[in-house]
């Protein structure tokens, strides 16, 4: 009868999307990140870069301000190596590892990482921006500009970079954490849907024979 397919043959279906369509989103997000990761890295280490300068006009040693609340007080310090005096006068290979790391992470991000979300992206670019505003100074001055020095504990002077590596390395874990959830409930649903699919359902009961 007109208006419904002949024994043998099967309705027509929609064409699927062509490889062209299913890039489309992952471009856009590409973009999308690569912008993000711009911004982000940029204005943090033109942060970090001015508030170096700022204090490192003053004498070595010098407490510019503070303490406020009993917490903190701007103190200036140069550092020749790393966190509580470690691997002292070590600059320049600190500086080299601190790209390498900055090159790594930045590999993975854009080109490993199959679909970094946004957390992932801030997390990079903080880390980023931080490992080579303290690099730049490594390699222009021989030492790091630190001038942000806790009080109320026995803990290291530190600076803007700082800042940024060590929250960008937990925003950095904790959205690729995210991802993985993310990835693990999406090949869930896609399970219980093919298995949907696979057993269909026409309503029609048992037959008799």
């Amino acid at each position: 009868m007109p208006g419904y397919p002949e024994r043998g043959e099967t309705e027509p279906t929609e064409p699927a999307p062509s490889k062209r369509d299913d890039q489309r989103q992952p471009s856009a997000e590409r973009s999308r990140n690569t912008l993000v990761f711009g911004v982000v890295a940029l204005a943090w280490l033109a942060f970090d870069t001015l508030t170096k300068s700022f204090f490192n006009g003053h004498s070595l040693g010098e407490v510019i301000a503070g303490p406020f609340l009993g917490l903190v007080r701007f103190r200036l310090v140069h550092n020749t190596g790393a966190a509580w005096g470690m691997f002292g006068d070590s600059t320049f290979l600190l500086g080299v590892l601190s790209i390498a790391v900055c090159l790594v992470l930045v590999a993975y991000l854009f080109f490993l990482s199959p679909r970094p979300s946004l957390v992932e992206v801030v997390g990079v670019a903080l880390v980023v921006a931080g490992g080579l505003g303290n690099a730049f100074d490594r390699f222009t001055l021989g030492y790091v500009v630190d001038f942000i020095e806790p009080v109320f504990i026995d803990f290291p002077v530190f600076n803007v970079a700082d800042i940024g590596v060590t929250c960008g390395f937990v925003l950095f874990v904790a959205g690729m954490i995210l991802a993985y959830r993310r990835a693990d409930r999406e090949a869930a649903a896609l399970a219980e849907t093919s298995r949907d699919v696979s057993e269909p359902d026409d309503g029609e009961g048992p037959r008799e024979r």
